[in-house]
């Protein structure tokens, strides 16, 4: 037997690779971050909403004195003896549909009520209804403008 000292191998520090192999995942997903982030920045941002602009027909289908819902744009559009105009149903308390009943609008939701000009007669809704710009198309069609918000004044004489 020899007396020379044997070598013995370390063993592998496993925490300096823990440490190695989380520092390698960490800058992975920083890096799959960064290119995701770089390709949503390419896709541009763009909603695809119906245009706040748009006609409701002509007014020979708006009987005089009719008031017609159109429950796909919240709009009651009335055809009085002054001309044509147009109210939102929409409660400006929650949002809810108001319907049509006596001299005015009644909020089915929470008891809101509204004169026959949507001007606000009993709360919980903190403002009138709104009322909306109607145009005359060069194609003789009604057309509203939600964008466009006017008073109770208002009237479009065909």
């Amino acid at each position: 037997m020899t007396n020379e000292p044997t070598a013995t191998t370390a063993p592998p520090d496993r925490t300096r690779r823990s440490i190695f192999a989380v520092g390698c995942i960490a800058i992975g997903a920083a890096t799959a971050g960064f290119l995701g982030a770089t390709f949503r920045f390419l896709v541009p941002n763009v909603l695809y909403e119906p245009s706040r602009r748009f006609d409701i027909g002509s007014p020979q289908e708006f009987p005089p004195g009719s008031v017609t819902f159109l429950p796909d744009r919240r709009l009651y559009v009335f055809n009085g003896a002054d001309g044509f105009y147009a109210i939102s149903s929409v409660c400006t308390h929650l949002g809810c549909n108001v319907k049509r009943g006596g001299p005015g609008f009644a909020c089915p939701c929470h008891g809101s009520q509204f004169d026959e000009n949507g001007q606000v007669v009993h709360g919980p809704a903190p403002t009138s209804l709104a009322w909306y710009l109607l145009s005359l198309s060069p194609h003789t069609q009604l057309v509203v403008d939600l964008d466009q918000q006017v008073g109770p004044a208002f009237r479009l004489r065909t």
